[in-house]
């Protein structure tokens, strides 16, 4: 049977053969150390925990509106004030079926056939498959390593052309956790107003920062870049609540409405149990957030340190989110493997460390690593990685 030629264009990930192999090594009893977690290893907060129950055995278990409670857009509202100082209508808040899905239905609501979004490589895998799905052209610009993988305002402006219109910032990031500062979200700001080219600003990783300088939101900046910029957000990272699928986009009240238009034709609302403890986490202490933070701080700082003295593996410090996104193009060519991708899988193969080859970010000459793990396997799977390489020299 022929397919709808939108999905034939979609890009298998890049870590399926590394996650299906890792699978089928550990059913075989092999002690594999998972390091492609995308998630914290925490569970979520008693207090979110309870509010689901409550609201379970009292019954809220009906539709909801298709764009998310009341209730939940006015603790987004709060948060968004308290945190970012912007003010933000409740027409102008989605909530979504995670920020994956408000991601996917923000490109599906903007882009006509041909439009162009420009997309910092290493970016997250799933950008340029849901802009390819909304029948755009993802515009890939490569954020040197030597600028800690952060797009200059240079590079923006000779990627922008008559089809732009959109561009996509992702602080903290994912995959390198390196964060923008102020400074420099006004300079591609400016442009970005010069140009009428609206800003995703993908804030997943916030509250997962690891160093003085304080997190910003380009919105933030003037009230020109808040009505030029659709933050994208939810309680996933921040809360431990990956299984929950809840995010949220704020924005422009033309595009947030036709977001839920689009949402009530497709999903309907977030599962409604989901949205209280969302409520709940928002509403409720940040003690557990905070915890969390400082436990992924703890082995940032020890997994770095054995990273690094690892013979050919150079890594840009990141300051946010829970992953390391080493350079490992000298350990490839001094152990003998014509790409990095042949080294994960060796790796993995030889010593059972899986790491996620960062071919599918758009930097062949890396790997993510996610710390989402306990100290223990860090520091184990830090040794195996250290043998692998001497090994082969």
């Amino acid at each position: 049977m022929e397919l709808a030629n939108r999905v034939q264009t979609l890009t298998p990930s890049s870590t399926l053969a590394i996650t299906a192999k890792a699978k089928e090594l550990k059913q075989a009893g092999h002690d594999v150390i998972g390091l492609g977690a995308g998630e914290p290893d925490f569970n979520t907060p008693e207090h979110i925990l309870a509010a689901a129950s409550k609201a379970m055995y009292d019954g809220f278990t009906k539709y909801t509106p298709a764009g998310g409670t009341v209730e939940l857009k006015q603790a987004i509202q709060t948060k968004m004030k308290q945190d970012q100082g912007l003010d933000y209508g409740l027409d102008q808040i989605i909530v979504t079926i995670g920020a994956k899905h408000g991601l996917y239905t923000l490109f599906q609501v903007l882009l006509n056939k041909g439009d162009e979004v420009i997309v910092p490589a290493p970016y997250w895998v799933s950008y340029p498959e849901q802009i390819k799905l909304a029948e755009g052209n993802p515009v890939i610009v490569e954020a040197k390593e030597a600028n800690e993988f952060k797009l200059t305002p240079d590079q923006l402006e000779h990627a922008i052309t008559d089809k732009t219109r959109a561009v996509i910032i992702n602080s903290p990031s994912n995959p390198t956790g390196v964060m923008y500062e102020k400074e420099e979200l006004e300079a591609l700001g400016e442009i970005c107003l010069k140009h009428n080219v609206l800003i995703v600003s993908d804030e997943i990783y916030e509250k997962l920062i690891y160093t003085s300088t304080k997190h910003v939101s380009i919105a933030e900046i003037s009230p020109e870049l808040k009505e030029q910029t659709v933050i994208i957000n939810g309680v996933s990272k921040s809360h431990s609540m990956t299984g929950w699928r809840i995010g949220y986009a704020v924005g422009n009240q033309q595009i947030i409405k036709a977001m839920s238009n689009l949402a009530s034709h497709s999903t309907s609302n977030p599962t409604s149990i989901a949205q209280v403890a969302a409520q709940a986490a928002y509403e409720g202490s940040a003690e557990p957030v905070e915890e969390m933070r400082q436990a992924f701080s703890e082995r940032l700082e020890k997994l770095y340190e054995w990273l690094v003295a690892i013979p050919g593996i150079e890594c840009v410090k990141p300051k946010g989110a829970f992953y390391l996104f080493p350079n490992v193009k000298k350990a490839v060519e001094m152990n003998g493997f014509n790409t990095v991708d042949e080294w994960v899988t060796a790796l993995l193969e030889e010593e059972k460390v899986a790491v996620v080859p960062g071919s599918g970010f758009g930097a062949p000459n890396n790997i993510r690593l996610s710390y989402a793990i306990s100290l223990e396997q860090l520091e184990e799977a830090a040794k195996r990685m250290k043998r692998f390489v001497e090994n082969h020299q």
